[in-house]
């Protein structure tokens, strides 16, 4: 059984619109106006295994969404349906999944399930099968496919590889004194690969000496001897490209052996999920990643904060990421492209569809999309921006109210949003006797985090 709409949303559309016509009366509501069979979009989505917890909440968006949409009358005239699978952080189940969902669920459309790994292994059913495949944060897939149907929700413009850690080398090079070395790790699995390929092109174009270049397989438990290994080469700064648990365990070696480079992060993913960042504590000082979306003003798009607090609202009963701010704002936005192309269309023809995504520009919680030949962003013109220019690397310690439990303790708090972050800009939350004043700013959830953590974040 593929996971989908319940009985009581618009799966009992149908069954709604006899009866309203047996009482002789028509529905008020905006579903009324849908009329057949649903409109099944198909998909793969990583519930369990490593990619799970990010996976979880982009459903979590991606369910709103399809509520959203049918509230609204649906697509064509017609409801929408969600059918998804499972496939448990293992690029084996992909192929068949998709298989499946075009074989016998019959799926009008599909779209990508999360993460390069889970997107790269999907490519050649949907390019045998001509469908148009929008992924959710792929870096760099469609590089060797270049498959004209393929987009991608993730913001790392025309150039991906080079782009995921651009902001990271930026940052290192603005030091002084400039870092000299760097070290590169990678996991043996397509999007390490590809996030590392890019670190090597930054590394080369700052002129920076690469003194360890190595991947380690998938299922990596131990990260201690790797760690030791990049210690002893003594660089100035450690490039990570990794999922969630080997970011975990990479932070962890890192503060077990007292690895202290002048700079480390760059491309763990994982670390944005709020979970961890409770989870791990004090052990991120230090650490310097990335992140694509944020309270602040700078980013609060049109419609990005309704589908917050609606995330936000049931993200605890559903046992999610209760902020969300890393995967909700994509997944929502990767079907708000697939509808407005079939609306702008009248179409559920991929050809069609594919054909107005490569030359319009999308509303998105997001701000406007547009996409590139390679179905990566391209650059939208935008108008200009009013805020003077300013130091390329700022921070804003913010401070929590304790924790009932350790009275000597300060928390952190999370969600402050009167700083605009721009490219390759950083945000700190920190310590601060301003975090009172700044929780007061913010409708956004607070969440306890313990003393002393100093979380870096590139925000691209």
């Amino acid at each position: 059984m593929p996971y989908g709409a319940k009985c009581g949303s618009l799966a009992c559309a149908g069954s709604r619109a006899v009866l309203a016509l047996l009482a002789g009366a028509l529905l008020a509501a905006p579903a009324a106006a849908q009329s057949g069979e649903p409109i099944k979009i198909g998909y793969s989505m990583a519930m369990t295994g490593g990619l799970g917890p990010n996976g979880k909440s982009a459903l979590l968006a991606q369910k709103i969404w399809e509520e959203d949409i049918n509230a609204k009358g649906g697509l064509l005239g017609r409801p929408v349906k969600l059918i998804y699978y499972d496939d448990q952080t293992n690029p084996a189940t992909v192929p068949g999944i998709y298989t499946k969902l075009l074989d016998v669920d019959k799926v009008d459309l599909i779209i990508g399930g999360y993460g390069t790994n889970m997107l790269a292994p999907a490519m050649p059913v949907v390019m045998q099968r001509g469908k148009v495949f929008i992924g959710l944060l792929g870096l760099g897939v469609n590089t060797e496919f270049k498959y004209p149907k393929y987009f991608v929700m993730i913001p790392s413009g025309p150039d991906p590889k080079p782009a995921f850690t651009q902001g990271f080398f930026d940052l290192a090079m603005a030091q002084d004194p400039k870092p000299k070395t760097v070290a590169i790790v990678a996991a043996d699995a397509e999007f390490s690969a590809n996030a590392s390929d890019g670190a090597r092109e930054n590394a080369k174009k700052a002129g920076l000496n690469i003194v360890y270049d190595k991947k380690y397989p998938p299922a990596t438990t131990d990260f201690a001897p790797i760690v030791r290994a990049i210690a002893a080469t003594n660089p100035d700064l450690v490039n990570i490209n990794s999922y969630p648990p080997d970011s975990v365990g990479m932070v962890r070696a890192v503060n077990e052996i007292g690895l202290k480079p002048k700079m480390i992060g760059g491309g763990m993913v994982g670390l944005q999920n709020t979970a961890l960042k409770a989870q791990l504590g004090p052990l991120l000082n230090g650490i310097v990643n990335y992140d694509f979306w944020l309270p602040v003003p700078k980013m609060m798009f049109p419609g990005v904060e309704d589908l917050m607090k609606k995330y936000q609202a049931r993200a605890p009963s559903e046992g999610v990421d209760v902020l969300g701010y890393y995967m909700a704002p994509q997944a929502y936005a990767q079907l708000q492209v697939l509808a407005q192309a079939v609306e702008a269309t009248k179409s559920l023809n991929d050809d069609k569809i594919a054909g107005n995504m490569h030359s319009g520009t999308f509303k998105t919680v997001l701000g406007d999309v547009k996409f590139a030949e390679s179905g990566e962003w391209a650059p939208v013109a935008r108008a200009a921006d009013p805020v003077p220019e300013r130091q390329r690397q700022r921070s804003r310690p913010v401070q929590g109210d304790g924790d009932a439990d350790r009275p000597d303790s300060d928390g952190v708090c999370l969600g402050q949003v009167d700083l605009p972050l721009r490219e390759s800009e950083i945000r700190l939350f920190g310590r601060s006797p301003d975090c009172a004043s700044a929780t007061r700013a913010t409708s956004q959830p607070q969440i306890k985090l313990p003393d002393q953590l100093v979380v870096v974040e590139l925000v691209r």
